[in-house]
């Protein structure tokens, strides 16, 4: 049981690494220098490395360590196509007289990205987060929950691509103006405006990510998400 919690412990950690640019993809490193830098013995190491490898984020190399996987982005593509299904369904259902809503899931929302221009966050790193959560929470909020779950798995696969598009301030004005509009639609239950504003959203942001390159990633190492 001890050894499952401590893997499970490296397992977070290692896609935390991931997501948060301290291993970019093409990275090779091995079971001991992990060890080492966890204070942890090879066992959970290992676990949590092959459960990272079922879910595509390494693989193992023939007597030579691991590697951090290159993007698959026609992959992405796909998980982007599942959150426009799953996150266009939840709004319609926000704007329907449906019981199941959480409403108070709204209000919070509304709290961070209903706000004036000069309470804006400039904070890259805690705009990324907020920007998921308002995502997940419009899902949650609809009262689906295995729909709120398959959204969750999503989420988790094309985080470290999406934080690549909070690396430029216009991106991070833009989330805000694209939020404010999606959630005043909500508000005022115009199910069809807000579905078609949530679609343009994600597209803008799928574009972004069609741009992205192996240097950016590199780049991103260097800034403030270490």
């Amino acid at each position: 049981m001890a050894h499952r919690s401590r893997a499970s412990e490296v397992y977070d950690q290692l896609k935390r690494d991931v997501a948060e640019f301290r291993l970019v993809p093409g990275d090779r490193f091995s079971e001991n220098e992990i060890s080492e830098r966890l204070g942890v013995s090879r066992t959970p190491v290992r676990q949590a490395l092959f459960r990272l490898q079922q879910e595509g984020f390494v693989e193992v190399l023939f007597r030579s360590g691991w590697r951090v996987l290159p993007f698959d982005f026609e992959q992405f593509e796909q998980f982007y196509d599942l959150r426009m299904v799953l996150e266009t369904t939840a709004v319609h259902r926000l704007c329907a007289d449906d019981r199941r809503v959480d409403r108070a899931m709204l209000d919070a929302l509304a709290a961070i990205w209903l706000v004036p221009a000069a309470q804006r966050s400039e904070d890259r790193v805690q705009v990324a987060q907020w920007d998921e959560d308002f995502h997940c929470a419009l899902v949650a909020a609809a009262g689906n929950a295995e729909m709120a779950r398959v959204h969750r798995e999503v989420t988790e696969r094309i985080r470290i691509i999406r934080r690549l598009d909070f690396t430029k301030q216009p991106r991070i004005d833009a989330t805000y103006d694209e939020h404010a509009k999606i959630l005043r639609a909500v508000q005022r239950k115009r199910g069809d405006q807000a579905a078609m504003l949530l679609r343009a959203h994600i597209e803008t942001s799928q574009a972004e990510v069609r741009k992205i390159t192996l240097h950016q990633v590199h780049l991103a190492r260097k800034s403030d998400y270490r």
